[in-house]
């Protein structure tokens, strides 16, 4: 039998022996620890470190690069900012009945006001700040859309740049055109002073309006308020227009005698039908003998936009401002509105529609705010507005021989002995030509920005004439915002115009007798 103890002892022997491999064991791998790694094994992990080096350089590169292109756009953005605010002028200078600048870009929509010119008198605004915004053409091409009346936008596309020059179809409606060629013609065309006729014969032409409207057109002309009812206030206003008259002396008359003399002061449409006729018979007689002498170079007339005039002509000139949006008291006294008629043959040479800012000259439309006497007149135009009233058969382009050219030289108008601005001759070898079409408008600026929102220098691109009309008849009309260069000689010349207009309205609204009228009538025409 065995002996337990020993059995114990063995036992405590065998756990002491386990216990001593355990420890040697952890000596071991403590040992292969604190040993470097096999060569084999030291290659992979040096490789991925220099990968990981590697990528953060590429990482740094990649971001300065962003960087630098990040603050280049920064930087073009803040230049053109600059650009666009020097050459608008400040925002918080323009006139308080003008239209707030909008910024120019494809999708953005410019607003005319409801009603630019309701309540303020020409000139009215001259103690406010004046500034003349610039529409932006940003590209030759670009299309920017406009809206100036109600319901309804334009496409107004981008021309050229030097000058900045605009076209925007359908801008008047085919029955806008129509109107505002009826109304020429009962006004009377005038043969312009280009034109190779005798004076004899200038002089008879003007004195005699081209009469081919129907009786009812007439009426509808002379109805301002479109009541149905010729009334005296409304013959009075067509006597006083600031450009002359409608019809001639003897037609007024006698339209006017035939409205004092019905009971109720007015004249319907069957009235007016025997009252017309008989006040136009003699003129009828000698209209026969101008339109077979009507071979001129172009014959034009001015018409009235102001209050009075016909609702087509105030609506193209509250368009006219809200698309510029200049205060509306420069576009109030500027010109009246200029109607040319074209046939066949008839031209006009390239020109500037202002003139250049000279020692000794003085802009005609504010002389009378000026010393007169010692000064030379000269046209000062902002800038042109063109409608086309007609399309064209053949020929009759508007053309900008130097449009757009890197730099202007009058010498440069000779080219191998051929004038550029004849445009008899040198048409096909303009820059930029427009063909007419009936409702379009031409817009460009005669003048650059002086860079603090005023008018500078001329703009010497916008030489432009207009082809020889080829076969058809071609009708246009004129619109030029005037300002004189002199911000100072400006706002005075408003300042009297303001003046003199209330005197005149004063004196519109007292009581007339009838020999007082006649006798006014006699001295206005």
């Amino acid at each position: 039998m065995e002996d337990p103890t020993e059995d114990l002892m063995e036992d405590v022997e065998e756990e002491e022996e386990e216990e001593e491999e355990e420890e040697e064991e952890e000596e071991e791998e403590h040992n292969n620890d604190d040993l470097p790694p096999p060569p084999s094994l030291k290659a992979p992990f040096r490789s991925a470190r220099m990968q990981i080096q590697r990528s953060s350089v590429c990482s740094r590169a990649y971001f300065v690069v962003v960087m630098v292109f990040f603050h280049m756009y920064i930087l073009n953005v803040i230049g053109l900012l600059l650009y666009v605010h020097y050459n608008n002028g400040p925002g918080e200078l323009v006139d308080g009945d003008a239209a707030p600048p909008a910024s120019v870009g494809d999708g953005v929509t410019l607003t005319a006001p409801s009603d630019p010119a309701a309540g303020v008198p020409p000139g009215e605004d001259h103690g406010q700040s004046l500034s003349l915004a610039r529409i932006e053409g940003i590209r030759v091409g670009h299309v920017q859309q406009v809206s100036l009346v109600p319901d309804r936008t334009h496409a107004m596309r981008t021309l050229g740049l030097k000058p900045l020059l605009f076209e925007i179809p359908d801008f008047l409606s085919e029955e806008e055109c129509r109107t505002v060629v009826q109304l020429a013609r009962l006004k009377g065309l005038t043969e312009s002073r280009t034109s190779a006729a005798t004076p004899g014969r200038a002089h008879e032409e003007a004195s005699q309006p081209l009469l081919s409207l129907s009786t009812e057109e007439v009426f509808s002309l002379l109805d301002l308020n479109q009541d149905g009812l010729l009334q005296k206030q409304e013959i009075v206003s067509h006597s006083r227009s600031q450009d002359g008259t409608w019809l001639n002396p003897d037609n007024l008359r006698q339209i006017l005698s035939g409205v004092e003399a019905r009971p109720t002061g007015m004249l319907t449409l069957e009235d007016f039908g025997r009252v017309y006729d008989q006040s136009r018979r003699p003129g009828q007689q000698r209209s026969g003998k101008l339109r077979s002498r009507f071979k001129q170079r172009n014959k034009h007339t001015l018409l009235h936009q102001g209050p009075g005039s016909h609702h087509v002509l105030q609506s193209l000139r509250n368009r006219l401002i809200g698309l510029t949006r200049l205060p509306s008291s420069l576009v109030e006294l500027s010109e009246p509105l200029q109607v040319i008629r074209y046939e066949h043959g008839d031209f006009s040479d390239a020109h500037h529609d202002s003139s250049a800012a000279r020692l000794g000259t003085t802009c005609e439309h504010s002389r009378l705010a000026g010393n007169a006497s010692a000064l030379t007149a000269v046209s000062c135009r902002y800038l042109t507005m063109l409608f086309y009233l007609s399309s064209v058969e053949e020929g009759g382009e508007t053309t900008f021989p130097v449009a757009d050219n890197r730099t202007y030289e009058e010498q440069a108008l000779q080219q191998e002995g051929v004038d550029l601005t004849d445009t008899r001759e040198t048409c096909v070898r303009g820059n930029v030509r427009i063909k007419p079409a009936a409702g379009t408008a031409l817009l460009w600026y005669n003048h650059l920005s002086d860079g603090r929102g005023w008018m500078g220098e001329l703009d010497e691109y916008s030489l432009h004439g207009d082809c020889p009309v080829s076969h058809g008849l071609k009708w246009t009309a004129n619109s030029w915002v005037n300002v004189d260069p002199d911000h100072r000689q400006q706002t005075r010349y408003q300042r009297l115009a303001a003046q003199r207009h209330r005197a005149a309205v004063e004196e519109h609204y007292q009581p007339l007798s009838y020999s007082d009228l006649h006798q006014d009538l006699h001295q206005e025409l």
